[in-house]
């Protein structure tokens, strides 16, 4: 996945440039005026000009030390008392270097060691707190993207095991029932055979987008149904109803079919006054999807081996792709199984 502009590394170096400039400017903006007349204020100005660079640059390699190299070196690996004693001697180093910068680089004057400790305590720890919690922060921003593209690649694979689930029985039934037609001469014949390949070239091409046009998700769930239809014949009341304007809306493919397929699956064999309804249809941007068919309370007959996958995976599939931008209900009552959908759809 190719990372977004402010994810890529000049722009990451820029905030971080921008941010240690800031930082750095503020005792500049903040510092008290200095008589230009006195000489030897003017000699210790310069040298503590010098001193500043010095202590940024120590700064700047603490920060990137500790969040790139110690944190990860030591805490991590919970070795935290050799992580302590290179903090504390990173800090006697910052302690000596000022103390050494005042006895050697400055006039004489008396040196209070008390409120050099103090001081460098301060900036050291917040130079310290905001680098940890720039490891912690970069570290679980890297561990969430690394789950995202996780779970986008377990989302593919259900995709693809969903894409393969088209019931084996079904494509067994189909070309039994086009032998039978052969054998006849029906002129049923050839439309089953054009619908059969319209279907498989979908699976097998076009479904391998991210998302394809409403319209052709239609157009193969009509090919099914209408073979399914050519299957049972008189023997399933078959209802169907798809109203979708000439709006052009995208869907992911293969979502709605398992629904479809679920019903015939459940809804047909030894059923009486067996029926299917199935309704389709948008309305501002948003898609309404029914499904409901007759079934068997009393019986625990597995059609096949998929029985249940496709409706398992589909609502993962939804979950994870349209969040809360759709609403899934499954209910059974009085003899029928509904399958209500509501799609938020782009």
């Amino acid at each position: 996945m190719k990372n977004e502009w402010y994810q890529q590394r000049w722009a990451v170096f820029a905030r971080h440039a921008l941010a240690w400039l800031i930082f750095f400017s503020l005792p500049y903006l903040l510092r008290p005026s200095i008589d230009h007349g006195n000489q030897d204020k003017m000699q210790d100005k310069q040298a503590w000009e010098y001193y500043a660079y010095f202590t940024y640059l120590v700064l700047i390699t603490f920060f990137y030390l500790n969040s790139w190299l110690l944190i990860p070196k030591y805490v991590y690996k919970k070795k935290v008392t050799t992580y302590l004693v290179y903090i504390l001697g990173f800090f006697a180093f910052i302690c000596v270097a000022r103390y050494s910068f005042e006895k050697f680089a400055l006039k004489p004057h008396e040196i209070d060691i008390k409120p050099i400790i103090l001081f460098q305590l301060f900036i050291f720890i917040f130079i310290l707190s905001v680098s940890t919690a720039y490891k912690t922060i970069v570290d679980k921003m890297v561990l969430e993207r690394q789950n995202s593209a996780k779970e986008n690649e377990n989302l593919k694979t259900e995709l693809t095991l969903l894409r393969s689930q088209v019931s084996p029985h079904f494509m067994f039934n189909v070309l039994n029932n086009m032998v039978s037609l052969a054998r006849k001469r029906s002129d049923l014949l050839e439309p089953s055979l054009i619908k059969l390949s319209s279907l498989m070239r979908y699976m097998l091409y076009e479904a391998d987008e991210e998302t394809v046009p409403l319209h052709r998700e239609i157009e193969y769930l009509q090919s099914y149904i209408d073979l399914q239809q050519q299957r049972f014949s008189k023997n399933v009341t078959i209802n169907v109803s798809m109203d979708v304007g000439n709006e052009n809306f995208e869907i992911e493919p293969m979502l709605l079919i398992p629904f479809v397929e679920n019903a015939f699956k459940h809804g047909t064999g030894m059923i009486q006054d067996a029926t299917i309804d199935i309704e389709l249809k948008t309305r501002e941007k948003m898609l309404f999807f029914y499904v409901r068919n007759k079934f068997d309370e009393t019986s625990s007959e597995i059609k096949d081996k998929t029985s249940g996958i496709g409706l398992t995976n589909v609502k993962r599939r939804l979950n994870l792709l349209y969040g809360h931008d759709q609403l899934l209900y499954i209910t059974q009552k009085n003899g029928w199984f509904i399958i209500s959908l509501q799609l938020n759809l782009h």
